[in-house]
C-alpha cells in the first residue's frame, strides 16, 4: 500500500491510481510498459514510504514510441491532465492536474532496458489490477545503480533512494547482480565499493533531509534521518564482504 506522510497527498495518490489503472485496462499499454520503481515497490509492500512518480522499462521497440504516445495522450486527455512537459522522443511527462497544493504528476519510462532486467505479472491490490512488474531482485538492483547514476545523468543525488536502500537491506532482499555487471561493466564488489565511496562523498545530511522530509511521516522521519547513512554505509560494508567469500 502507498502510505500517506501527511493527508493532503490523498488527492496526489488518486491521481497516479487514476492514471496507473487507465494504462492497466488499456489494450496494448499494458504489453510495452513494465511497472518499476518506488510507487510499485510500495504498491506490492516492499518499500514503506509515499512514492509520487509513476515508472516504467518501455519494453517495445524504439518504431513503437509515436505510437505508445498516442495511447497516453489519448488517457491524459480523457483524465482531464494537462500535459506541462514531455519528452520529443522518449515516452517522460509531467502532467497537471486541478489542485491547490501539490498538482504534478512525472510519468516516466527507461528504453532500452538491460537484458538482464527480469519480470513478472504483479496483481496490485490498491487498484485491483494485474501488470508486470521488474520482481524484487531486479528492483533492488537498480536502485543500488541509482544513487550514482542519477548523479552521473542529472548531477543531483536523492535521499530517498539512500531509504529504500536502507530498508531493502533491513528486510534481506536479494539483487540481481547481473543487472549490475551489465550496467557498470564491473564486478559486484567493485561496484559496491564504488557505492561506498560514493555515499560518503556525496551524501549529505541535507540531501537525506530534504528529500525524505515530503515522504515519510514525521515520527518516522525523525528516527532515520540521523542515522541512515551510517547504517547504510554498515550495510553495504557486509554486503562487500559477503561478495569476498
Amino acid at each position: 500500500m502507498l502510505l500517506l506522510p501527511d493527508k493532503k497527498d490523498a488527492i496526489h495518490k488518486a491521481w497516479l491510481y487514476r492514471v496507473l489503472e487507465a494504462i492497466a485496462d488499456d489494450d496494448y499499454l499494458p504489453s510495452v510498459l513494465y511497472f518499476k520503481g518506488g510507487t510499485c515497490a510500495a504498491m506490492l509492500g516492499w518499500l514503506d514510504r509515499f512514492s509520487v512518480d509513476l515508472d516504467f522499462d518501455y519494453v517495445g521497440d524504439k518504431q513503437g514510441v509515436p505510437a505508445t504516445r498516442t495511447v497516453l495522450n489519448g488517457i491524459f486527455s480523457k483524465l482531464n491532465m494537462t500535459v506541462k512537459d514531455s519528452s520529443k522522443n522518449g515516452i517522460q511527462y509531467f502532467l497537471k492536474y486541478a489542485n491547490e497544493g501539490r498538482n504534478t504528476l512525472r510519468l516516466d519510462s527507461s528504453f532500452p532496458v538491460l537484458k538482464a532486467n527480469t519480470y513478472a505479472p504483479q496483481r496490485l491490490l490498491d487498484i485491483d489490477r494485474i501488470l508486470v512488474c521488474q520482481t524484487k531482485e531486479t528492483m533492488v538492483a537498480h536502485k543500488l545503480l541509482a544513487l550514482i547514476g542519477r548523479f552521473e545523468s542529472t548531477g543531483h543525488v536523492a535521499g530517498r533512494d539512500m531509504y529504500d536502500l536502507h530498508t531493502f537491506f533491513l528486510k534481506g532482499y536479494e539483487y540481481n547482480t547481473s543487472v549490475i555487471q551489465e550496467a557498470r561493466g564491473v564486478s559486484v564488489k567493485r561496484f559496491l565499493s564504488d557505492l561506498s565511496d560514493f555515499i560518503k562523498r556525496e551524501i549529505s545530511q541535507t540531501v537525506i533531509n530534504e528529500d525524505l522530509n515530503m515522504l515519510l511521516p514525521p515520527a518516522e522521519f525523525a528516527a532515520i534521518r540521523g542515522v541512515l547513512k551510517r547504517e547504510v554505509l554498515t550495510l553495504l560494508k557486509d554486503e562487500i564482504a559477503r561478495n569476498d567469500k
